[in-house]
C-alpha cells in the first residue's frame, strides 16, 4: 500500500555523501513541487551536516525515514553497494524511489528491485541524468524523428577530473564499468532508438598508477546493436582540464554532437587566447540535469504515471557492464545479456 501523497511531494534522501548532499539542495531549492523533509545517513553527524541548513531533519536511523508517515518517497544517494537493498526495502515501505545508478551490483540485485517497486506499485527512476541535459535531449528528439537517418555509429566520453584516485587501492574493481561506463551505455542505448546492445569488446587498465593493477582508470568499449550501429564508449579518471562528458551520433543524413565539458556557451577571445568556464565536477556541468532527472520524479509520483527512466533501463545499462567485465576477464567479445 502506498503512501497518500501530499503537495508538494515530501521527500527523505538516504545518504549525505557528496552527490547525496547536490541532490538535497537540488530538492530543497530547485523542485518547487517537492519538500525535502529528511536526510538519513547512519554515520555521526553526516546526515546533519546536509539537512540542517536546508530545515530537514537529520536521521542516524534509515529504517525511521522509511516508517515515517511524513515521508511519501525516497531518493536513494547511499554507497551503491547498498543501492538494491535500499530500494527494496523502500518500496516495502510503500515509498516511491528514485535511486542513484548504478539500481544494483549485479543484473540479479537490479532484476529484484524492479520486482519489489512492481510489487508495491511505487514509482521507480534510476539517475541517468544525461537524458536530462539538453543538448543531449535535443539530439535525441532529432535521433527520433529521423532527422540523422539510421543510425550507424555512436560516441560516448567520460572523464573524471584530476591526475586519478588518491587512493588507487580504495577504488572497488570494476568502477569504471559499473559506476563511470554505466551513464554512457545508458546514453548510447537511448540515443539508439529501439535497438539492443548485442556484445562488446572492452579494455581496460591501469594507466595513472601501474603498480595496482586492480584500479582500471582508463577504458574503450565497443559495442554492437541489433540494429548494425557501432558504438564506442570511452572513460577516463584523470582529465587534468576538467570534468568532460561527450556524445556523437553518425546517421545516414547527418551527425549530432553533444557538450564540451564547459559551463556555458560563453566564450572570450582576447590576446591571451580563447577560453570558456570549464566543469571541474558532475555537479557543475550537469546540475540543470540533476534537476530535470528529480522534476521528473517527482512529476511521475503525482501524476501517477511511469517515469521516463525505470528500472528496465538500469537493467539494459548493466548488461552492458556486465558483458564489459566478461569482455576484460577473456581478452574477446562478450554477449550483453537480454530480457527474457
Amino acid at each position: 500500500m502506498t503512501t497518500p501523497l501530499s503537495s508538494p511531494l515530501r521527500v527523505g534522501l538516504l545518504g549525505a555523501g557528496r552527490i547525496g548532499a547536490s541532490h538535497a539542495a537540488v530538492l530543497a531549492h530547485r523542485v518547487p513541487t517537492a519538500t525535502l523533509v529528511a536526510v538519513a545517513d547512519p554515520r555521526q553527524g553526516a546526515a546533519a551536516v546536509v539537512a540542517e541548513p536546508l530545515g530537514a531533519r537529520a536521521e542516524t536511523s534509515i529504517d525511521a525515514v522509511l516508517a515515517a508517515d511524513d515521508v511519501d518517497a525516497v531518493v536513494v544517494t547511499a554507497s551503491s553497494t547498498a543501492h538494491a537493498e535500499l530500494i527494496t526495502a523502500a518500496a516495502e515501505a510503500g515509498k516511491h524511489v528514485f535511486s542513484e545508478k548504478p539500481a544494483g551490483m549485479s543484473l540479479a540485485e537490479i532484476d529484484g528491485a524492479r520486482a519489489a517497486t512492481a510489487t508495491a506499485g511505487v514509482a521507480f527512476q534510476v539517475g541517468f541524468n544525461r537524458r536530462f541535459a539538453r543538448e543531449f535531449v535535443d539530439a535525441r528528439e532529432l535521433i527520433a524523428s529521423g532527422g540523422l537517418g539510421e543510425v550507424r555509429q555512436l560516441r560516448s566520453v567520460t572523464r573524471d577530473p584530476g591526475r586519478g584516485p588518491a587512493d588507487p587501492d580504495g577504488v572497488p574493481p570494476w568502477t569504471i564499468f559499473t559506476q563511470t561506463l554505466i551513464h554512457d551505455f545508458d546514453t548510447l542505448n537511448w540515443l539508439n532508438p529501439g535497438a539492443r546492445a548485442v556484445d562488446v569488446m572492452a579494455t581496460a587498465g591501469s594507466l595513472t598508477a601501474p603498480g595496482h593493477p586492480t584500479l582500471l582508470d582508463h577504458a574503450t568499449v565497443v559495442i554492437r546493436y541489433d540494429n548494425g550501429a557501432q558504438a564506442v564508449a570511452e572513460a577516463s579518471f584523470a582529465a587534468v582540464y576538467g570534468y568532460d562528458v561527450r556524445g556523437e551520433v553518425l546517421g545516414s543524413e547527418g551527425m549530432v554532437s553533444m557538450g564540451d565539458g564547459s559551463q556555458s556557451s560563453l566564450r572570450v577571445s582576447n590576446a591571451s587566447g580563447r577560453n570558456a568556464t570549464q566543469a571541474f565536477s558532475d555537479t557543475e556541468l550537469l546540475i540543470d540535469a540533476y534537476t530535470g532527472e528529480l522534476v521528473e520524479f517527482v512529476s511521475a509520483v503525482q501524476e501517477r504515471r511511469a517515469p521516463s527512466v525505470t528500472g528496465d533501463d538500469a537493467f539494459a545499462a548493466f548488461a552492458i557492464a556486465q558483458a564489459c567485465i566478461d569482455s576484460s576477464i577473456s581478452g574477446a567479445r562478450a554477449a550483453v545479456a537480454q530480457e527474457a
